[in-house]
């Protein structure tokens, strides 16, 4: 039953795009030091913790490692950013094999902050940033008031991900965003990189505008809330946090090529 709960959460297809992506592990020559284990074991434990949000402390033990084991490795992982690699070798893999429409953004309420509809409002809390038709590129933002300077970050941050159309595509057609995105200097930006900005303008221009194109973003926001560590943040680190992000997104999208290769 373990054997085949590994392989439903690391299929070997996934596996193939994971294993060259890891750095090798050197054991120390003199006794003591940290003992090697399975690269796949220790990366499925990452995976369950994701989907289950289970903590740390309570990952069974039918995955043939240790908790502090898993978590130490994924620090190790994170640091070298092994979850960014992954994330673009799967859009890699989506956009040679299948259409791809290029990235968008958008922002959304996030399951803990106050109720009250899509977080075009200046409500507490953290937004998750992500694309419209494949999450190109992730990142987290605090305070409502701060997303705005998180923009062109995320937008820089698109990598230039394989196409069967020809050259690598690394920026967005159109860029859809809610009231806290608009300004001058940000259509100005986008302009210039030749980016459409369709973006609510405050107090002449109501976000409910964007509602035809909201629900493909709503639906992948519930597909990232469908790994329920990211429901809440429990991570300290505000790099674990984007790092459980970045591995949803690949998984994520990997099941999507995976339907399309069925």
């Amino acid at each position: 039953m373990s054997a085949d709960l590994s392989k439903r959460l690391v299929p070997d297809e996934l596996w193939r795009l994971v294993a060259p992506l890891l750095p090798s592990f050197a054991a120390r020559p003199q006794d003591g030091g940290t003992a090697p284990r399975d690269q796949r074991a220790v990366f499925t434990a990452v995976v369950y913790v994701l989907t289950s949000g289970c903590a740390w402390r309570h990952l069974p033990p039918t995955f043939g490692t240790s908790s502090a084991t898993a978590h130490r490795r994924f620090t190790v992982w994170t640091e070298v950013g092994l979850w960014r690699r992954l994330h673009r070798a799967v859009l890699d893999e989506l956009g040679s094999g299948a259409k791809w429409t290029g990235p968008r953004r958008s922002s959304t309420r996030p399951p803990f902050a106050p109720k009250g509809g899509i977080a075009d409002r200046a409500e507490p809390g953290r937004s998750r940033q992500e694309g419209q038709q494949a999450a190109c590129a992730v990142r987290c933002s605090g305070h409502p008031a701060r997303r705005r300077r998180a923009l062109k970050p995320l937008i820089l941050g698109i990598p230039a991900v394989r196409s069967r159309r020809g050259p690598r595509r690394c920026r967005p057609v159109k860029l859809r965003g809610d009231k806290a995105y608009f300004s001058a200097e940000h259509l100005i930006w986008l302009r210039e990189r030749g980016i459409v900005a369709c973006i609510a303008r405050p107090g002449t221009e109501s976000g409910e505008r964007l509602g035809r194109h909201r629900w493909k973003i709503e639906r992948s926001i519930a597909w990232l809330f469908g790994y329920r560590r990211l429901t809440i943040r429990y991570e300290r680190k505000g790099s674990h946090f984007l790092a459980f992000l970045s591995l949803a997104a690949a998984l994520t999208w990997y099941k999507k090529l995976a339907k399309l290769a069925t």
